[in-house]
C-alpha cells in the first residue's frame, strides 16, 4: 500500500503528541474527536476516527478474528457450495424475522 502523504509529529515528555494538520484534514477530525490505534501483526499502526455511529463491539471482534484468520490462512477460502445454500435454506427458509422489533423480555 503506497502512503498518501507522510506527516511527523514529536512526542511530548508525557508521550502525548499533536495529530498534524493533514491528518486532521483526511480524517476529518475537529476538536474533541477520538481517534483509534490500529496496530497490525507486522508491526504498522494506523489511526482511524470513531464515529459516533459504529456498530456492535462483539461483531467487530468478530470480524476481525475472521479478516485475521484468512489473511494467515488464505488457502482456506472456498468457493461456496450450491448444495449448503440449499441444506441451510431447508433448514430456515420459511422463518420470517424483522431485525428492527424489539426483543421480547424472554430474548433480553
Amino acid at each position: 500500500m503506497t502512503a498518501l502523504a507522510q506527516d511527523v509529529s514529536k512526542l511530548t515528555d508525557r508521550y502525548q503528541t499533536t495529530v498534524p494538520s493533514g491528518v486532521r484534514k483526511q480524517l476529518k477530525l475537529n476538536k474533541g474527536d477520538q481517534i483509534r490505534y490500529c496496530t497490525e501483526a507486522s508491526g504498522r499502526v494506523y489511526i482511524e476516527p470513531v464515529r459516533a455511529q459504529e456498530g456492535d463491539a462483539a461483531l467487530g471482534a468478530f470480524l476481525d478474528f475472521i479478516e485475521a484468520d484468512i489473511k494467515a490462512h488464505p488457502e482456506r477460502i472456498r468457493a461456496f457450495d450450491g448444495a449448503l445454500h440449499d441444506r441451510l435454506a431447508a433448514l430456515v427458509g420459511d422463518i420470517d424475522v424483522d431485525l428492527n422489533e424489539p426483543l421480547s423480555a424472554e430474548d433480553e
